[in-house]
């Protein structure tokens, strides 16, 4: 188990760095979506959810429908979070990168690039504490603290309804949350448990609203439908991502788009599949990400996707 955690990890790690250099003025958000996914099959591992690209104040859930035209332009703030897996075992990481530019310094002042640097800073101050404070017998507001503190100190906020997760095997989200605010959850964290730490920092708010569209969903249950069509996508889904996230994109190789898409809000409303929807910084201000995979050891934790 553990080895194919590193596994992943390992993996992860080389297409983040390479996958980074793409972020930059001109790039289109599918080519970047579709580098990760797949040089993750190409580098043989498994995709444990949609590579997520979001920018600026998208905090997160965005991937590339079908035919995205979505660009990047300089000084964006771009959150790329990805995911690998090795016999179900998860790699999940992000980083954010200011999309460099010939047109920088016509688009924004110093003073907003230096805003733009700050919010990516604070994430990644925020990940050290978290991952400095790991270790079993922690309690994940305990964690939490530690981000709220280090991101404080930029005098930015964390995102208070998002958090991190525990993984396990084909789990993305298997049950404890690890908040990135002081929230008084004594939630212990125990020797051998994988967790995904993510803080978020933004110069707004710190809450996040879901913002129109579904580009991401993952399985629930079983359900009854009539059109065969609909019972066909779900068994598809089904049999290919289990209750790992999948893209409406995959499906579209097997599945005209149209009917797909008619199909996929059937779905959703009947709670056979989630839909996630994108999230919104809920004043439409800038956030940034880090997050680490790491898995909890006795006096501290290992970080799988360093």
């Amino acid at each position: 188990m553990i080895d194919s955690y590193l596994k992943a990890g390992k993996i992860l790690s080389k297409i983040r760095k390479e996958a980074s250099k793409m972020i930059k003025e001109g790039t289109l958000v599918l080519d970047l979506v579709e580098f990760v996914e797949n040089e993750t099959i190409k580098q043989g591992a498994g995709i444990s959810f949609p590579c997520n690209v979001s920018i600026n104040e998208v905090a997160a859930h965005y991937t590339s429908p079908l035919n995205d035209e979505t660009m990047i332009y300089a000084g964006d703030l771009v959150k790329l979070d990805l995911g690998t897996e090795i016999d179900g075992y998860i790699a999940d990481s992000a980083i954010t990168v200011m999309a460099p530019g010939k047109n920088l310094d016509e688009r924004f002042s110093q003073d907003e690039i230096n805003l733009r640097q700050d919010i990516i800073e604070a994430s990644a101050a925020g990940l050290d504490a978290a991952i400095s404070t790991v270790r079993a017998g922690v309690s994940v507001g305990e964690i939490g603290a530690a981000v709220e503190e280090a991101i404080n100190e930029y005098k930015l906020n964390p995102i208070a309804n998002l958090t991190g997760h525990s993984l396990e095997q084909y789990n993305l989200h298997a049950g404890i949350s690890v908040p990135n605010i002081d929230n008084h959850d004594e939630t212990i964290l125990e020797e051998g448990q994988a967790v995904a730490i993510e803080p978020f920092a933004t110069d707004g708010i710190g809450f996040v609203n879901d913002a129109p569209g579904t580009y991401i969903y993952s399985f629930l249950a079983n359900k009854p439908f009539r059109l065969k069509h609909t019972k066909n996508v779900l068994t598809h889904i089904k049999h290919n991502y289990q209750y790992l996230p999948f893209s409406g994109r995959w499906l579209t190789e097997e599945f005209k788009e149209n009917r797909l898409n008619a199909s996929l809000k059937q779905l959703s409303e009947a709670m056979a599949i989630y839909p996630y929807h994108p999230l919104k910084e809920k004043t439409g201000c800038l956030v940034s990400q880090k997050e680490h995979t790491v898995i909890v050891e006795k006096e501290g934790c290992t970080v799988t996707t360093l």
